[in-house]
């Protein structure tokens, strides 16, 4: 695997600064959890962006607290400085509403050591009048100092025109024809191994891991290139039920990951084979197939069971009965054992869910259908022809006489005939009736 990528613009600050307003703002998205509460960001999150013709990727980082005796936040400030390690112009965010503080300070000393080209954001000043807030941060020992309101969207432009002038500019032809990659979303209950596994996989410590359930808040994204082919993971934060969920970051968290699941190429479930499937599990497992997402079903913690492949294979497939096209696979993200196999998987699975079939070719498989072995109440549909509608997932529309809503035995009978013949391994499919005219 290789490090591939655009140049690092890394966001940095104390808590409850404003750095995730800031992310969204520049991201054009709602990407970051954004809240009242200080230390809503923990990991990093990560996203492509383009800001008049020039591409780069950029991170937010979680408030960072020195000298903490609490797992978390030290846990954070290791993913500040790893974040800081590897960028290429870092964006420090200071609260104009007061003056620099010890944090402040310290980390300003601490980006000073690094070396790396620093812009200050002088955050929260909302109205043209508040520039002046700024100027008590030239104490800190930066030149370039841009008075902003993440916001309201003031002073962005100025912010981002100093920070990437740098940066090579990306021609419109160069952008359509940029690899995009297939994004992979990582799901499952909390403390199944999710943020061990995405660390395993790009081989560094993009997520925090920690023991306590429920310290993935936020979703991480991270890229790497296996075998030519790039992947773009997202760590998302264990899913709970929603009467389960009190706090407001997690109530945002499950709300987060269930759309980053929409935005996916293809979702990797987790579950734990020392606590077997869970009704939990299948919740999650119900959402994927809900969504449409291609699938695969990750057996974590492989090392630690007992008990045989086949035996624990049979129980995901009676517990998980609406993801039975997925693959079912048994790694240890702790030790490494088969997780390089998830790549070809994922890809695998991402594939099948873009494939599409020629008409000619579904017309031919219509004409060899025996009906006779399909029960159904009433008359049964006379099919005229069919067509492939859709991809991701692959959706078929039947056309005939006597089309109504598909009976759950002939949907399913027109599913696996589907998937005998033409495969589609890894993702759901969907099939369609519809009245002829005439």
């Amino acid at each position: 695997m290789e490090s591939v990528g655009p140049p690092q613009m890394v966001i940095v600050g104390r808590q409850n600064v404003g750095k995730s307003t800031l992310f969204n703002r520049i991201t054009a998205s709602r990407r970051a959890i954004v809240g009242n509460l200080p230390g809503m960001t923990r990991d990093r999150i990560r996203m492509p962006v383009r800001w008049d013709g020039k591409p780069f990727e950029l991170t937010d980082t979680g408030g960072i607290v020195f000298r903490s005796k609490s797992q978390i936040p030290a846990l954070v400030s290791d993913q500040v400085v790893q974040a800081v390690e590897s960028a290429d112009h870092i964006i420090f965010v200071v609260d104009g509403r007061t003056d620099p503080t010890p944090t402040d300070l310290e980390l300003a000393g601490l980006l000073h050591r690094s070396g790396k080209p620093v812009s200050i954001a002088v955050n929260k000043c909302d109205t043209p009048a508040l520039r002046s807030l700024a100027e008590p941060f030239f104490e800190l020992g930066f030149e370039e100092m841009f008075p902003v309101s993440a916001e309201h969207g003031l002073g962005i432009g100025e912010l981002m025109a100093a920070v990437t002038r740098d940066f090579p500019a990306q021609s419109d032809e160069e952008a359509t024809d940029s690899d995009q990659g297939i994004s992979i979303a990582i799901l499952g209950r909390p403390n199944v191994g999710k943020s061990t596994l995405l660390n395993r996989l790009i081989g560094s410590e993009a997520a925090i891991v920690s023991p306590t359930p429920g310290t993935t808040r936020d979703a991480v994204d991270a890229e790497v290139r296996h075998r030519g082919q790039r992947f773009v993971f997202v760590d998302t934060a264990g899913i709970r039920r929603k009467g389960k969920t009190r706090a407001m970051a997690e109530k945002l968290s499950v709300v987060m990951a269930r759309r980053h699941l929409r935005m996916a190429g293809v979702a990797l479930l987790l579950v734990d084979p020392i606590e077997g499937v869970t009704a939990q599990d299948a919740h999650i497992a119900g959402y994927i197939h809900e969504v449409g997402r291609a699938a695969v079903i990750v057996v974590n913690k492989w090392d630690l069971a007992q008990g045989s492949q086949g035996s624990f294979r049979r129980h995901v497939r009676g517990k998980l009965k609406m993801l039975r096209y997925a693959r079912v696979s048994f790694v240890s993200a702790l030790t490494g054992l088969r997780v390089p196999s998830l790549f070809p998987l994922a890809k695998a699975a991402y594939s099948a869910a873009g494939r599409r079939i020629g008409t000619g070719e579904l017309n031919r498989f219509l004409r060899e259908l025996d009906m006779e072995r399909v029960t159904v109440p009433g008359r049964k549909p006379k099919f005229s022809y069919v067509t492939q509608a859709a991809v991701r997932p692959p959706t078929f529309v039947f056309f005939g006489s006597r089309v109504g809503p598909f009976h759950f035995g002939l949907e399913r009978y027109l599913v696996n005939q589907i998937r005998a013949r033409f495969g589609f391994e890894g993702t759901p499919i969907v099939v369609l009736p519809r009245r002829r005219r005439g």
